[in-house]
């Protein structure tokens, strides 16, 4: 069976994005469309179908790859956490939603999880056996990909590589868990250790020597290393590829500081075996992975 040209959809918080991934893997970056989060599921949903189903017609699509924070059931589709979304998302049967809208096959992927399909197949994780996806911004996912493949482990949530607990005595996470990687270097956490209101500011205070501003990314990045660290232990990966908003606008200065940590706790590969780099896709990764995503399930694979 050939594929045809499928839809890549990556329902983010502020903005939708969107690609159409060509049989050759051409890749056609369309406009995004504010996701209207605000507005709640209902309307999300109306207005992702609604420019969906125009852009099927124009790009004669055959199948359709959505992207979604959080975690949804693996059979059915239907949403268990949802993040960085507001309004009641937990327990819509997202996927029934979507099929029935689209009139088309429709892949749910985690969107970290399709930011690590695409960059370990189109990006900078192209090559590696084993590969292991980090994006950060106002929550940090992850996802580790496998000859090719997407490991998903037995109850379909592998690749949660920020939840880890990395201090005990940490912060409460977001997920119920108490010193998470992703407590200790989500964006919330590094702008108020820091005193900068954004991201970006604490990366300009950071390569200026400001005290705060070293003491937070040093903190972040010591807790994303050690769990990068924990992953190269149990997974032996070649490649870790960090993407999201800070690693994308802020590049080095951002993944520099998480590669040193992570190194640090290395003790059994030899460093030159694990490349810590910057992802390559840019901000349609997860568009692309979830395009990827829909691709393979088209195909049977």
């Amino acid at each position: 069976m050939t594929a045809g040209r499928v839809l890549g959809i990556d329902l983010g918080a502020t903005n939708t994005k969107l690609v159409v991934l060509t049989p050759d893997d051409t890749i056609e970056v369309l406009e995004p469309f504010p996701t209207g989060g605000e507005a709640g599921a209902d309307a999300v949903l109306e207005r992702l179908i609604s420019r969906a189903r125009e852009i099927i017609v124009e790009h004669e699509v055959t199948a359709v790859g959505v992207g979604t924070p959080g975690l949804f059931e693996p059979e059915t589709g239907v949403v268990v956490i949802f993040t960085n979304l507001p309004g009641q998302w937990v327990g819509v049967p997202l996927l029934d939603i979507l099929r029935d809208g689209l009139e088309l096959p429709v892949t749910l992927i985690n969107d970290a999880r399709a930011f690590t399909l695409a960059e370990g197949t189109l990006g900078a994780g192209r090559g590696a056996r084993v590969m292991a996806g980090l994006t950060l911004g106002t929550g940090i996912g992850g996802g580790l990909l496998i000859d090719g493949e997407l490991f998903h482990g037995a109850t379909g949530s592998a690749g949660e590589i920020s939840h880890q607990t990395v201090d005990p005595d940490g912060d409460m996470c977001g997920c119920g868990n108490r010193g998470c990687a992703e407590a200790a270097a989500r964006a919330d956490t590094l702008t108020k250790s820091a005193g900068r209101e954004t991201v970006a500011d604490v990366y300009v205070g950071y390569a200026e020597g400001d005290p705060a501003c070293v003491a937070a990314v040093d903190k972040a990045a010591a807790s994303l290393g050690r769990a990068l660290a924990n992953v190269v232990t149990v997974f032996g990966p070649e490649a870790i590829v960090i993407g999201g908003g800070p690693a994308m606008h802020g590049g080095e200065a951002v993944v520099d500081p998480i590669r040193r940590a992570t190194y640090s706790n290395i003790t059994l590969v030899p460093h030159e075996k694990v490349r810590v780099v910057t992802a390559a896709l840019g901000s349609e990764a997860g568009a692309i992975g979830a395009a990827l995503a829909a691709r393979s399930a088209q195909l049977g694979d």
